[in-house]
């Protein structure tokens, strides 16, 4: 077959290939692509990941995605903003167990201007310089400009000046504007998506993309949001690493119209396309947080070369009912029993330390 040999020889694959792939490819030849793409780019026989902790400073948002448990109305008796106090020991319990950074997200809070933001990073950094901050997902910058009334560009510029190191990928979705619609109507759109991570990534920013499938996407719409992605990184460069996870039903509004939840096959089948179609990544991550220790550990043989995160707190995929927990021996059991040494590293994926 002509876009196995391609894969093989680390020729850059087609859209049209890429849907041939994930529609009629046999998933075990798709996981040996995949694996062989991965083993070319990472011979070492390592498998990374992060200690870090996902803080949600507020669950306030005007966005009301139809896929997420986790928000609520300004008004809600269950709506809180997170005061310095409860920062504080989050932080400094992450630090305790090994930690190097923060995932700082929240909901689009109606009444939050870029000062607000300033100084809760200015707090961090202040308090805990050693830490590490991942944080405002594209949705969340573009809302602040709105409310602050100044450009994205000058957004970017005013948090990484506070102490904002790198932004993650939320927001993404599938970066369809036709599906975006039906999911996350009040969301930002795909080119302003990619604008903001353009943007940052010339600011001297990297960030990660990520990739929510199973809800109301096609499989064109998978290739689709996938081209967009590979070549912005050609463009960049700026991207650390890509991360897919399927979208989860339970207590969301979407759920009620969409009730199944993606295969595990499925899973594998997408990540392993991610891998050989998004040729410029350097890291694809496997996501246990919504599929499972187990399936995780598969699929660092469909592709992934990164664990992800020890995440000691998640809420926005908790809130849709999936509660995987893991503690680090579990992590570095699982990376071990698939045949590769654990090595934990920092949110740029620079190496900290090896476990033998």
């Amino acid at each position: 077959m002509e876009v196995v040999k391609k894969v093989l020889s680390g020729e850059r694959i087609t859209e049209e290939e890429a849907l041939f792939l994930l529609r009629e490819g046999d998933l075990l030849t798709l996981g040996q692509l995949a694996n062989a793409v991965r083993n070319r780019k990472h011979p070492e026989r390592e498998v990374t990941f992060v200690i870090d902790r996902n803080i949600n400073y507020t669950n306030v948002c005007t966005c009301r995605c139809r896929f997420c448990a986790f928000y609520r109305e300004k008004n809600d008796p269950e709506a809180y903003l997170i005061d310095k106090e409860t920062l504080t020991k989050k932080i400094k319990e992450t630090l305790e167990i090994g930690g190097t950074a923060v995932l700082l997200q929240g909901g689009l809070h109606p009444d939050l201007t870029i000062e607000y933001y300033e100084d809760l990073l200015s707090f961090i950094k202040e308090q805990f310089p050693q830490i590490h901050v991942h944080g405002f997902s594209a949705p969340e910058i573009i809302h602040i400009s709105r409310v602050s009334g100044i450009p994205v560009e000058e957004v970017i510029l005013r948090l990484k000046k506070a102490g904002l190191g790198s932004i993650p990928g939320g927001g993404a979705e599938i970066l369809v504007d036709r599906v975006r619609e039906r999911i996350a109507p009040n969301k930002a759109k795909t080119e302003e998506w990619l604008n903001v991570h353009r943007t940052a990534h010339r600011l001297g920013l990297r960030t990660t993309a990520t990739m929510m499938f199973g809800s109301l996407d096609t499989d064109e719409d998978i290739v689709e949001h996938l081209r967009v992605i590979r070549e912005l990184q050609d463009e960049t460069g700026g991207f650390t690493a890509f991360i897919p996870w399927s979208y989860q039903p339970d207590n969301t509004e979407l759920g009620k119209e969409v009730k199944e939840k993606s295969s595990g096959e499925r899973y594998l089948r997408v990540l392993a396309l991610s891998r050989i179609y998004l040729d410029n990544f350097e890291n694809i991550q496997a996501s246990w947080v919504t599929q499972g220790g187990k399936l995780a550990q598969i699929a660092l043989k469909f592709g992934a070369n990164d664990f992800g995160s020890l995440m000691i707190e998640e809420n926005v995929v908790a809130a849709a009912g999936v509660r995987f927990r893991m503690p680090l021996s579990e992590i570095i059991r699982l990376i071990k029993d698939a045949g590769y040494t654990p090595v934990q590293r920092d949110t740029l994926y620079r190496k900290i330390k090896t476990f033998s």
